[in-house]
């Protein structure tokens, strides 16, 4: 009798991945049209609806630095129609820098993480260190008396930067901006000498000599920077932090869809067309299985919280 249960359940499940989608799948994006989690989004969504044989739509729902859509998934019906591009902040960061009416670890199923991009450390060109090493004893032989930009406190670029001056023993004042481009200005005229951002940001300006980036923050060199150390090569083992993206469903997504899902959007991920997108708006394709997607969710979750809490860094 039991292994008859067990055949019927297992007949039943896979009638259920086999059925699902049977109508459109929202995806939704929690910034504006343009931004570059809003280009994954798009590109992704593309690839995957000719996978499921359903128009998958990428919905931007943006404001409150992306708790708006986070809470609107996470109250949806967990179906899997209804999915969440996120990147880091919304399950990562927000949630310790500000009240949010969602638990980014227990009303969300991460399907996979899609994409990842790093950071450097730019620093402009009338700072004298050339490298790492360099920097690190410029600062120390200056504490306090540095100071680095930040697009906003608690943003992943100013939470890398604390990470890593904590890392490195090393003393800085932040100074604040309204986004990247703003800092970025700022460094490249030298009123402020250091600047932990994205690649996209800094890449466009070296060929002019103006910034140069000393190491990059991911696990692995950055492939638009093949000759520029990680952080970790540098001195600094484990220290592997980025830009990261992932599909999300609300908490209860049936376990056969979970599985089909992932499956799926780890196929598209390894097409070359795709890779190819990604690789222009400087996004690496990074597949996860479910318990992968997991446990990186609740690591990076921990992460944050003792970079925020021990830096004691409060929202603007």
């Amino acid at each position: 009798m039991r292994a008859l249960i067990f055949i019927a359940v297992l007949f039943a499940t896979q009638a259920l991945a086999q059925q699902w989608p049977q109508k459109p799948v929202r995806v939704i994006v929690p910034f504006p049209p343009g931004g570059v989690t809003d280009s994954i989004a798009r590109i992704t969504v593309d690839w995957l609806a000719q996978r499921l044989g359903q128009p998958v739509i990428a919905e931007n729902k943006p404001g409150a630095s992306g708790a708006i859509a986070a809470e609107f998934v996470a109250r949806s019906a967990p179906d899997g129609y209804t999915l969440f591009m996120a990147a880091s902040p919304q399950l990562a960061i927000v949630p310790h820098v500000q009240k949010v009416a969602y638990d980014p670890v227990k009303d969300f199923a991460p399907v996979s993480i899609v994409g990842a991009s790093a950071f450097g450390l730019g620093v402009n060109d009338r700072l004298p260190p050339k490298s790492l090493d360099e920097f690190v004893d410029y600062v120390k032989a200056r504490p306090g008396q540095l100071n680095f930009a930040s697009p906003g406190a608690g943003t992943v670029g100013h939470l890398t930067m604390a990470l890593f001056l904590a890392r490195a023993g090393l003393r800085m004042e932040a100074v604040l901006y309204k986004g990247g481009g703003p800092a970025m200005l700022d460094v490249l005229s030298g009123q402020v000498p250091v600047y932990f951002g994205n690649l996209n940001e800094l890449i466009p300006h070296l060929a002019s000599g103006r910034i140069r980036v000393l190491a990059v923050s991911g696990g692995k060199r950055a492939s638009q920077l093949p000759d520029v150390p990680t952080v970790a090569e540098s001195g600094f083992p484990g220290f592997d932090v980025d830009l990261w993206t992932g599909i999300y469903a609300p908490a209860g997504l049936p376990p056969p869809v979970a599985a089909r899902l992932n499956g799926e959007i780890n196929k598209v991920l390894q097409h070359p067309e795709l890779k190819a997108a990604f690789a222009k708006i400087g996004i690496e394709p990074r597949g996860t299985t479910l318990e992968e997607g997991t446990a990186f969710t609740r690591a990076e979750y921990e992460k944050w919280k003792k970079v925020i809490v021990e830096g004691k860094i409060k929202p603007e």
